[in-house]
């Protein structure tokens, strides 16, 4: 495969390969745990419509991303940030991007309106792989793996990122992210 591609683990993005039609299609998910017990990661290009306000209980107005981060639980709230700094508790999967901290710290300062919100991106659900599944699909060429960028998962916008993604990866990616979504209709 091309040069590009690396080895999964926790702070990688999987990119789905263009043939997948399921709830996966066009999907580029940022990876938090991958371990012998499964791995985890949440869809970071498919919006939810409605604001955090209106679908977290008691949150202040605050103007960050919402995703559907997967199939699984999705009444489960998670977020990635890179405001490690002033959110404590937060796991840096990977150079400064944080998953999780202290919420009631998060509340309090999007309330004061000292967070900025393109800092955040906030999940409803997630994507989860039972022990060894992932490897399967990968051995099947379901995903692409390449490394995150916290520009490319925070600033670019959601319906971009996934042929920006295989286009920076260069070679036979740059072919891919130009294929039509629906390739009988050519």
């Amino acid at each position: 495969m091309g040069h590009k591609e690396s080895k999964i683990d926790a702070g990688k993005i999987l990119i789905s390969a263009p043939h997948l039609s399921d709830f996966f299609s066009r999907t580029v998910i940022f990876m938090t745990e991958y371990n012998e017990n499964g791995s985890l990661g949440f869809v970071i290009n498919r919006p939810v419509e409605g604001k955090l306000s209106e679908l977290i209980e008691d949150f202040p107005e605050f103007d960050a991303r919402v995703m559907l981060g997967g199939p699984v639980e999705t009444e489960i709230v998670n977020f990635i940030h890179r405001a490690g700094d002033i959110i404590e508790g937060g796991l840096e999967i990977c150079d400064g991007i944080f998953w999780g901290g202290n919420f009631n710290t998060l509340k309090l300062l999007a309330e004061s309106g000292s967070l900025n919100p393109s800092d955040f991106i906030f999940f409803l659900g997630y994507s989860g792989w039972s022990a060894g599944q992932l490897d399967d699909e990968l051995q099947e060429n379901t995903w692409i793996v390449t490394e995150s960028e916290a520009e490319l998962i925070f600033d670019l916008e959601p319906d971009k990122i996934w042929a920006e993604t295989l286009k920076r990866m260069g070679g036979e990616y740059n072919t891919i992210a130009s294929f039509p979504v629906d390739p009988s209709v050519n």
